[in-house]
């Protein structure tokens, strides 16, 4: 008891010296001369650049001629205008993000190079122009997460490379955008075109096909990429199909399914050698909430040489879903045709969608194309097995589908949708963001899913071997339930090294190989995105030496920083949870260590989540008193 005491004491002492630091600090707060003049000493530049910047004057009262390029506006500093003055060095951005009111920032026409600078930490900004200098390299994937009132993104004429990052998309109000003239890769992101007022990747290395939501858009501002294909430019190989065409698609399914059965029968009995199963067609790549329409692929076709009747049933055995569960409602195909249907997603891997039962309840469909390897009794067999697991935190199995070129698996709906979408675009939604009590739990549930499947899965050398946020679904209370499990024996394996996220892990990049720890790493990397707020770029860019850089990115900062440099600040106030946090962090450091036989076990990381609290012991123990 004398030492509880003693500590209890201790902490209050401690409390304290914490407040009265603060106090102290707060009238110490630095002026927005000051401020600048650590922007300007971070500047390499020419003496005479900048020369009257000084403590003499302020920035916003009175004549600021002194202060040139900088933007006042009733007495704040809202805008930083430092053009063509042959500007080099780094940009001040934590000294700039202690004016609350700044809204601007030019830099364009200097000699800026290196890294993207972590823009993202000026939440409040409203334009960014850095066109015409020599910056370098890959631009995170979050580099804009959080940045909700972003309008303008000025890039042109750099020497970026990788990806566009993904976070534009998650821009609510962005008008402007001009990434000509650098050397991006890859797609270019779903925008909206419908609020964007100037854009430009004309001269990049893109490729792919131009989103649909861009094509009204001039051609030129798509020049000079060669693997770019699509309205407005020349159409691609395999051409997508227009507004115009998926509409009339939509009407002519519409009223074929008015028409009597009769009808129907005699159409598919017409066709004859086709397969009457309807597949669900491929949509336009990210384009959530449009509708879809249903078509009969025509591949696949049933040969027999028995009679008519017989052809019938068979045909009619097709339409039929294979249920996994005995306590979901029946349907089949038929009954999917005449569900209204929204697309969740799309990818290389699987498309999803999200269909309503005109008589049931809402389910999610999922459509994989790279699952043609193994055959019927193998792939049945082993929907069966995905289909017995039973654990909280598992999305179960409702249904599957089996054709040679492609599989439908069925689930339930899940209202809340995906731990990615909560995480990184929550301000899109108009969402709050997830706070630490809530992330602890999501963290807790994923690592109880993953342990069940260790369970009754231990044949698997990965029974997961996909895990990352997009794949964690949240129940109304947060509950998280884990999807897409246990499918990497029915993958196909030429593209599983690509599109499955153990294939990232430090041993397979550089051994070849996947362990019973491979998903204890994946693990690691999810736990360190829920409590950083950002995208790990495992998932994003492509190429060895980025795979583990989120672990990377928490080693190479001092724990003392953790709580000011690492912990995502849209967590709000964690009453008192700070060695709380540290102790999952430190667990999901071990789940990430490269060297395999240094990496906890997947049992022993999960009791040690399982002992991780809300708040400090300490705290406990005080509230206790």
């Amino acid at each position: 008891m004398a030492e509880l005491i003693t500590a209890i004491e201790n902490r209050t002492i401690f409390i304290i010296l914490v407040f009265l630091s603060c106090v102290v600090s707060s009238s110490y707060a630095a002026s927005d001369s000051e401020l600048l003049l650590k922007v300007k000493d971070s500047l390499e530049k020419d003496a005479n650049i900048l020369t009257s910047w000084n403590t003499t004057t302020s920035p916003c009262h009175g004549d600021n001629s002194n202060w040139r390029g900088i933007r006042c506006y009733q007495g704040k500093v809202w805008g930083l205008k430092l053009e063509n003055m042959g500007l080099k060095g780094s940009i001040d951005v934590d000294s700039l993000r202690e004016l609350p009111y700044l809204r601007t920032i030019s830099f364009m026409h200097n000699q800026f190079d290196g890294a993207w600078p972590e823009i993202n930490k000026l939440v409040g900004l409203k334009s960014v122009y850095l066109s015409n200098n020599k910056f370098s390299g890959d631009i995170p994937p979050d580099a804009f997460v959080g940045m909700q009132w972003l309008k303008k993104i000025y890039l042109s004429n750099n020497q970026f490379t990788g990806p566009i990052p993904p976070s534009i998309v998650l821009l609510p109000k962005l008008m402007e955008l001009r990434l000509d003239g650098n050397k991006f890769i890859g797609p270019i992101p779903h925008l909206k075109q419908s609020i964007l007022k100037s854009f430009s990747v004309a001269n990049n290395q893109l490729q792919g096909p131009i989103p649909i939501t861009l094509d009204k858009i001039h051609a030129s501002s798509f020049a000079g990429n060669e693997g770019l294909c699509g309205a407005p430019l020349a159409a691609c190989a395999m051409k997508r199909p227009s507004i115009a065409s998926i509409c009339m698609v939509v009407v002519v399914v519409c009223v074929a399914l008015i028409v009597i059965g009769l009808t129907v029968f005699f159409i598919l009995r017409r066709r004859g050698n086709r397969d009457p199963s309807s597949i669900l067609e491929n949509p336009p790549s990210g384009h959530h909430g449009a509708k879809i329409s249903y078509k009969d692929t025509g591949n696949d076709s049933i040969r027999s040489t028995r009679s008519s009747g017989s052809s019938r049933s068979k045909k009619g055995d097709q339409m039929k879903l294979s249920f996994i569960r005995d306590d979901r409602e029946r349907f089949d195909l038929q009954e999917l045709l005449r569900a209204s249907a929204e697309i969740l997603g799309s990818g290389c891997y699987s498309s999803s969608y999200k269909a309503s039962l005109v008589n049931g309840p809402k389910i999610v469909v999922k459509r994989f194309k790279q699952m043609n390897n193994v055959g019927k009794e193998e792939f049945q067999e082993h929907m069966r097995r995905i289909g017995r697991l039973s654990c909280p935190n598992l999305i179960p199995l409702v249904a599957y589908y089996y054709r040679k070129e492609e599989k439908l698996l069925v689930t339930d709906f899940v209202q809340n949708g995906s731990l990615a979408v909560r995480l990184h675009g929550h301000q899109a939604l108009g969402e709050p963001s997830l706070d630490w009590p809530t992330r602890l739990k999501i963290v807790k549930g994923v690592a109880r899913g993953l342990e069940h499947l260790y369970k009754d899965m231990p044949s698997l050398i990965a029974p997961h071997g996909n895990l990352k946020s997009s794949n964690v679904l949240l129940t109304e209370t947060f509950e998280p339930l884990l999807t897409d499990y246990g499918l990497v024996p029915v993958t196909n394996q030429e593209m599983a090294k690509d599109i499955m996220v153990i294939y990232k892990s430090p041993e397979y990049l550089q051994h070849g190989r996947i362990t019973k720890k491979t998903d204890v790493w994946s693990l690691g990397i999810l736990i360190l995105e829920i409590l950083t707020g950002k995208f790990p770029a495992t998932f994003l860019q492509q190429g060895k030496g980025s795979e583990v850089s989120l672990a990377n990115w928490v080693y190479s900062v001092v724990p003392e920083e953790w709580n000011s440099s690492v912990f995502d600040k849209e967590m709000g106030d964690t009453v008192n949870g700070e060695g709380e946090m540290d102790k999952l962090l430190r667990i999901a450091l071990t789940c990430c260590e490269e060297d395999i036989e240094k990496r906890c076990d997947l049992k022993e990381v999960v009791e040690k989540i399982l002992q991780v609290n809300e708040r400090d012991v300490v705290e406990s123990i005080i509230d206790m008193n």
